[in-house]
């Protein structure tokens, strides 16, 4: 109980500071709107109508009241910047996230399909062949992999598959039509990128949280047994090794849709991301505080499902010492 309430003031915050950020930038958002020739009437009016005229202790609770509500507002991008064009072809923020969200959680969803599994086989075989080799070369990739930011990753892929050997295509441009087996072909490059980028950690935190376990004492018992050294790893070590290990899997898919914002602008990749970082430009402050939220939101969900893996995982993490 006290985790939820803690994530639900942490979320309560997040929101404070995403209206904040926005609403005390410089400039009047609807003369950027209207244009620089509009009149003081029609600004003003604008203004009113986009409730821009408000305190902003008003604006706020007025958009966290919508928020709850499941309205978002409107977008401003679709509004005439021609003075006394009175068709509003603005359109609701939810429109507009919906689809973007959509192939945002498939790109993750396929990226954590691919990561985790090899994220797993990589950290149990490097922890059964630990200090050998292939031990090395595993820790060492992982290690160049978690090093390297998204955006490179994502143009080392582009030069290497799409450039010197065109396989995949540089944009992943899909749409509602875009059939099931063309959209993964589409998406390869981003999911290479984001799987390459957050395999590397699961990984390690596999290897190392099976290497802990196999010090334990029962472990000592269970080679004297008889049990070979896969039998102890898997049957022995990796049961007690699942609480660590599904944490930073559960926080690892939080960091992946953070991670997609810049992977989607690199591919041109239509999710909410690349949504996020066109309405910033645009100044576009309804999607910007919408996608903002939702990633913060997002992100603390992921976080109180860790934990409660760890418990489930761990009932002990229930009665301090």
């Amino acid at each position: 109980m006290l985790r939820l309430t803690l994530g639900l003031v942490t979320v309560f915050a997040f929101s404070v500071i995403i209206f904040s950020t926005f609403s005390f930038l410089p400039g009047d958002f609807a003369t950027e709107i209207l244009g620089q020739s509009a009149t003081k009437s029609a600004v003003k009016a604008l203004r009113a109508e986009l409730g821009l005229d408000k305190p902003p202790v008003t604006r706020y609770f007025d958009w966290l009241g919508n928020v709850f509500q499941g309205d978002f507002g409107s977008s401003f991008s679709g509004r005439s910047k021609v003075q006394g064009d009175q068709g509003d072809r603005s359109r609701l923020v939810t429109e507009l996230i919906i689809p973007r969200l959509k192939n945002t959680l498939f790109l993750t969803g396929v990226s954590a399909v691919v990561a985790i599994p090899l994220a797993l086989l990589l950290g149990i075989s490097a922890a059964l062949f630990r200090n050998s080799y292939y031990d090395r070369s595993a820790t060492g990739l992982s290690l160049v992999t978690v090093s390297s930011p998204e955006f490179f990753t994502g143009y080392i892929f582009i030069l290497l598959l799409a450039t010197l050997f065109p396989i995949f295509p540089t944009i992943a441009t899909v749409n509602e039509d875009t059939t099931l087996a063309e959209r993964f072909y589409r998406t390869a490059l981003p999911v290479f990128t984001l799987t390459l980028v957050t395999m590397g950690h699961m990984m390690r935190m596999t290897r190392s949280a099976i290497i802990n376990i196999l010090s334990s004492e029962y472990i000592e018992m269970a080679k004297l047994s008889g049990a070979t050294r896969y039998e102890v790893v898997v049957n022995h070590a990796l049961p007690n090794a699942w609480a660590p290990i599904a944490q930073v899997i559960t926080i690892n898919l939080a960091y992946m849709l953070i991670g997609s914002v810049v992977v989607e602008f690199v591919f041109n990749y239509q999710g909410i991301g690349r949504l996020m970082v066109g309405s910033v430009y645009n100044r576009d402050i309804p999607v910007v505080q919408a996608c903002a939220l939702i990633f913060a939101s997002t992100y603390v969900i992921l976080n109180l499902l860790a934990d409660l893996i760890g418990i489930i995982s761990n009932p002990r993490l229930l009665y301090p010492k």
